[in-house]
């Protein structure tokens, strides 16, 4: 288990435990001493979770033994088939969807996938996808209309690749396209941010009925770090950027940008994969579920004025 800077208190305790359980001959002499030693550590680790700063829940977010898009398709879904390419260039391997059932409940699920080793990452490109990416995304979007058949989206991306050969080949292009798309798909689309939420890279498959975001998980418009790198000229500032942009699943959802948070294990997705698959698949069931009472049209025009009513603003007669 990978310790976050903030969990070096749990560490060093649940390292003393496992030293005095090392030690321990079965005589039971060491089990007052484990047993209280457990119940602080439990203790700490609900006191810690609890008070998260912003900064801190984005490094949750990133934590690299948190659960991927596959990892949950793996423990909620049955029958998944993986489909691939985007007709036109490639496969991107960054997104990754197909059909799937989910408690015989038909689905697309779509979402972004990183790597878990130097190799994995390469080869899923950190979860940055081309746009071929989100090429492929639509495509299996209008199959699923095509099937009367809800969109689940999965949302874990630092971003859309801004490498050169991707605006070569359309970048913008292919998410405004997604975007334009996914607001009048005549089936229910549910998203949920399952850690990362960065900018177009997360909502170019990410324009749902209803949003969820996980407990401790990040969505925004920009990066933490990347916000103090065009304020302040440095990175160091990206606490108080953190802040500022107020990226987390609570903050959204005061704002009434989401629609409401999937709860997480005390100390992250990342301690119990299976807890967290069973709150993600609750979700997914329950928004289903109400999005199916609604017709074609009405479905397009909830998603069109949720979007529309994000923000607040006036108008010169009101000022």
């Amino acid at each position: 288990m990978q310790y976050l800077d903030f969990e070096k208190p749990i560490a060093d305790l649940e390292d003393k435990i496992q030293e005095l359980q090392d030690l321990s001959v079965g005589d039971g002499v060491l089990k007052p001493e484990i047993d209280r030693l457990k119940k602080k550590a439990e203790q700490l680790r609900e006191s810690i979770f609890t008070n998260l700063t912003r900064w801190q829940r984005v490094q949750l977010a990133r934590h690299p033994e948190r659960p991927y898009t596959l990892d949950y398709i793996e423990r909620i879904t049955e029958d998944f088939i993986e489909l691939h390419g985007d007709r036109y260039y490639g496969d991107d391997h960054a997104i990754v969807g197909g059909f799937a059932t989910i408690n015989d409940q038909s689905v697309m699920i779509i979402g972004h996938q990183k790597g878990r080793d130097t190799k994995s990452r390469q080869y899923r490109n950190f979860g940055m996808a081309n746009p071929e990416g989100y090429r492929k995304a639509y495509r299996l979007m209008k199959l699923a209309e095509k099937f009367d058949v809800p969109v689940v989206t999965l949302l874990d991306t630092p971003g859309a690749y801004p490498g050169l050969e991707a605006e070569e080949r359309g970048q913008a292009e292919a998410i405004a396209k997604n975007l334009k798309m996914m607001a009048t798909l005549e089936v229910p689309i549910i998203s949920i941010v399952i850690g990362e939420g960065a900018s177009g890279g997360a909502i170019g498959i990410g324009m749902g009925n209803e949003v969820f975001m996980m407990e401790n998980t990040w969505y925004s418009v920009i990066a933490p770090e990347s916000c103090s790198s065009i304020l302040w000229k440095t990175w160091d500032y990206k606490e108080q950027a953190a802040a500022a942009l107020k990226p987390t699943a609570k903050d959204l959802l005061e704002m009434n940008v989401i629609d409401g948070i999937v709860p997480e294990p005390i100390g992250g997705a990342h301690r119990d994969y299976t807890k967290s698959a069973e709150a993600v698949k609750e979700c997914c069931l329950k928004s289903i579920k109400r999005l199916r009472k609604l017709k074609n049209d009405q479905l397009v025009d909830q998603r069109i004025e949720k979007y529309a009513s994000i923000g607040v603003w006036t108008t010169a007669g009101d000022a």
